[in-house]
Order: C-alpha cells, then sequence, then structure tokens
C-alpha cells in the first residue's frame, strides 16, 4: 500500500504567538481529541513546550474500546511556523504529521495539518483503510476543527 496523504486546514481566531504557544503543548493535544478515542497521555507533559526529540508516549482506544500504546517523537521545530511528530510505536506502519502555522496578519492563524500514513497488515490493512481508518483519521481530524472553534 502506499502511504495516504489527507491535508487539513483550519483558521484559529487567535494570533500566531498564542496558537503556537496552545500548540506546542503536548497536553493540550487532549482538549482537541474526541472523547471516543479514550485518548491519554502517559508521558510527564504537563507544562512542558515540545522540543525536537521529545517522546510522548499515549494509550489511545480508537477501535471497539482495545487499548492501544502509541508512541512518537518531535522529528522537527521551527518557532512558529511548524513541527513535525513521527510515530515510533503505535498503530500506524507509518505516521508523519506535519503542523504548518500562517500568520494571517489579522489576529488570525491558518494552521495546515499534513498527514502521511499508512495501515499496518499490508493488504489487510489496505482493506481496513478503505472500510474504515480513512474514515476515522478523518473525523479526528474534523472533530478537532470543532475542538478549535470551542477552546478559542
Amino acid at each position: 500500500m502506499t502511504p495516504r496523504r489527507l491535508e487539513f486546514t483550519t483558521i484559529v481566531p487567535r494570533p500566531l504567538a498564542e496558537t503556537w504557544a496552545f500548540f506546542s503543548r503536548p497536553e493540550n493535544l487532549e482538549k482537541l481529541t474526541p472523547p471516543e478515542v479514550s485518548f491519554d497521555i502517559k508521558s510527564p507533559v504537563a507544562g512542558v513546550e515540545m522540543y525536537e526529540g521529545m517522546i510522548i508516549q499515549y494509550r489511545v482506544s480508537p477501535f471497539a474500546g482495545i487499548g492501544i500504546d502509541w508512541v512518537t517523537e518531535i522529528t522537527k521545530i521551527v518557532h512558529h511556523d511548524h513541527f513535525i511528530d513521527d510515530q515510533r510505536v503505535g498503530p500506524f506502519a507509518l505516521w508523519h504529521h506535519q503542523h504548518w502555522f500562517k500568520d494571517l496578519g489579522d489576529g488570525r492563524t491558518e494552521m495546515t495539518d499534513i498527514l502521511h500514513y499508512q495501515a499496518p497488515l499490508g493488504p489487510l490493512g489496505t482493506i481496513a483503510d478503505w472500510l474504515f481508518v480513512r474514515k476515522q483519521v478523518e473525523g479526528i481530524f474534523e472533530a478537532r476543527e470543532d475542538a478549535i472553534r470551542l477552546v478559542f
């Protein structure tokens, strides 16, 4: 299977510095993830701004309540521009997530997520992706957009 590429753009009604400050704190990810995913950060990240090389451990239950450990690494940060997280251990064969930020100059920030992912299990993963994985991933990002509206 070729990795799938998804792109999502959200306008955050806050200046770039404020938007960056929120998204550069891993503990805020829980505030943006739908409850049905049962997203739980296991790493001690409260009050810590992310940095290159940071390892973040989570527990998620995305499929029928089955708990899965997920470990990502922050592999690149360009302050107020973008950061990248890559899965090290988890439910995907590939997870490469780019977060891009653009100051719109009017007190708003454009945030673009570019996600490359691949379901595990080769051909079975391809079928699972067609049946439900892609829909679930898209649903998480759509729910995050709604959460951003509530938070900001």
